[in-house]
């Protein structure tokens, strides 16, 4: 199985966890919601094969921890792999919209030009995200449990990127009317685990009418930009 954006990282167990998904050979994409917390899990995860962590900052942490943007910039060659960052202007995240964009600015001025594969949150805030993401031309893209407007789909999917599906999408009305406006060629599953508890990818497979083969190869075609 593939899973684009979990956050093993603050599990209760998370050598238990990537050890079991490296056995199996599942392709695992840690997730990280400060640098800081990257530098603490990347040493562990030098050795494994099929189990990736990545740099982020969240953006509901961006007001509290831009003190760690220094951080960020520091470990970006460690890994191909970017998330979660991006913006959130829901309840929990317009008070800080400024400030968000602010620090969103600085990661994708260092991610311009580079060779990643990134992973965006973007609650609320999804056409300024993709502004800004086109802004600083941002490629490799994967917009992870998107909820956002259905009009703005083909736009994004203009940009080349891609959307990560959970299994709380595929049981909710907005989206399953998300999902079908997806090209299954621009599809990759994810869990969000532990904040979503809805995480079976099989069920999310078989929702979609797709083999774990589909979305290996679009997940292949990823790896191939950034090679």
């Amino acid at each position: 199985m593939i899973d684009t954006h979990c956050h093993f990282d603050i599990m209760s167990n998370p050598e238990a966890y990537i050890y079991a998904k490296e056995v199996v050979g599942d392709i695992v994409i840690g997730m990280t919601n400060l640098p800081s917390h990257f530098c603490i899990g990347e040493p562990h995860l030098r050795s494994f094969k099929h189990v990736r962590l990545a740099l982020g900052l969240h953006p509901l942490l961006a007001a509290d921890k831009q003190n760690e943007l220094q951080i960020f910039k520091n470990n970006i060659e460690k890994t191909s792999y970017i998330g979660e960052i991006g913006l959130d202007f829901s309840k929990s995240g317009i008070s800080t919209k400024e400030i968000q964009i602010s620090v969103l600015r600085k990661i994708l001025s260092e991610l311009k030009g580079k060779k990643k594969i990134v992973s965006v949150h973007s609650r609320k805030a999804e056409r300024e995200l993709l502004d800004l993401l086109c802004e600083y031309d941002i490629k490799n893209v994967i917009f992870h449990w998107y909820s956002g407007p259905i009009g703005l789909i083909p736009s994004i999917l203009s940009c080349g990127y891609y959307f990560s599906v959970n299994e709380s999408m595929t049981l909710s009305k907005n989206g399953q009317k998300i999902i079908e406006n997806i090209p299954k060629s621009r599809i990759l599953t994810e869990t969000d685990a532990p904040y979503n508890s809805k995480t079976d990818i099989v069920k999310v497979l078989t929702y979609l009418r797709m083999t774990e083969q589909d979305i290996k190869n679009n997940f292949m075609e990823l790896i191939c930009k950034i090679k």
